[in-house]
């Protein structure tokens, strides 16, 4: 069923994408004044730009009817991930607004990370990569926010995690999916750990490029624009590890070690230092040094 919620989730998206670029149609927007804006489609199109919000509210709805009715006879509870904390959800739920509220959540947490990508994607590059269409998607699909300075964009995902978990807690809190914060400290803290989470998303995004990377280090894949920019991008991301002995013979070692450095960093920063461990009944063990991570953090957070 996860799998299957990550597949519509990618549909969805996929109609979205097409929603936001109907307005981008250069044989739509385009005028006579200019070579482009003579040209006519020959037909028609049937299609309108609201019809593919109306069909992703209609793939949301239509997959929450089928997680009610097939989440009790799998016996699956819909979780949702969110690094801090998870939220689960009863599929079993007889008014049916849990399987509703997980369908909405899940793919909006798709699309934000799908954001997230963007952004990283924007602060890796250049004024001068527009002829990537990975980087045009970018610039276009975040507007504005495209132009910001790099500080503005590095604190964006913390403020706007904040931001949304801040007012997503009190509906929540009284649906009875999380535990009511004890204080305004408490909410306080819980939306910062979970602002401070949405920076986990980007560990994949990087991985994939420094991946990328390590591979055009070692085979010629000719002088396509994009591999121009995975160069600069690694060079970025690798920035502080370039001047360490990483180097055997011919070979650069030195994505390898950006790898396994986000990785683990990954990891500590999600589970603590050493990672907890539970004993017999889930509870987390204490140890006699310990670095909490998110997920410590937060549930102390909410005692």
């Amino acid at each position: 069923m996860s799998l299957i919620d990550f597949i519509l989730n990618l549909a969805g998206l996929l109609l979205w994408l097409n929603w936001r670029a109907v307005p981008l149609d250069p044989l739509t927007s385009a005028t006579p004044a200019t070579l482009v804006g003579t040209l006519r489609r020959a037909e028609r199109t049937r299609v309108r730009r609201w019809h593919f919000l109306a069909a992703l509210a209609g793939l949301l709805v239509f997959r929450a009817w089928l997680y009610g009715q097939l989440g009790p006879a799998l016996n699956w509870s819909p979780r949702l991930n969110l690094v801090a904390t998870r939220l689960v959800f009863n599929s079993a739920d007889p008014h049916g607004w849990q399987p509703l509220l997980f369908s909405l959540l899940s793919f909006s947490r798709l699309l934000g990370i799908f954001f997230l990508w963007l952004l990283l994607l924007s602060l890796l590059a250049r004024r001068k990569d527009e002829s990537l269409l990975s980087l045009r998607l970018a610039r276009l699909q975040l507007g504005f926010v495209s132009g910001w300075p790099a500080w503005k964009k590095l604190l964006l995902p913390l403020v706007a995690g904040f931001v949304v978990w801040w007012l997503l807690a009190w509906p929540l809190a009284a649906w009875g999916l999380i535990p009511r914060p004890v204080s305004t400290e408490a909410r306080l803290a819980q939306a910062t750990l979970v602002g401070s989470s949405t920076y986990f998303a980007w560990k994949y995004l990087i991985v994939a490029l420094l991946t990328l990377r390590l591979l055009h280090n070692h085979v010629y894949f000719g002088g396509h624009p994009v591999w121009n920019f995975v160069d600069l991008a690694g060079r970025r991301l690798l920035g502080p590890l370039e001047r360490l002995p990483l180097r055997v013979g011919r070979i650069d070692l030195t994505p390898v070690a950006g790898i396994v450095l986000v990785l683990l960093v990954a990891h500590f920063a999600e589970n603590g230092v050493p990672p907890a461990r539970l004993d017999a009944n889930g509870r987390r063990e204490a140890g006699t040094f310990a670095v909490p991570g998110l997920i410590e953090l937060y549930e102390r957070a909410s005692r």
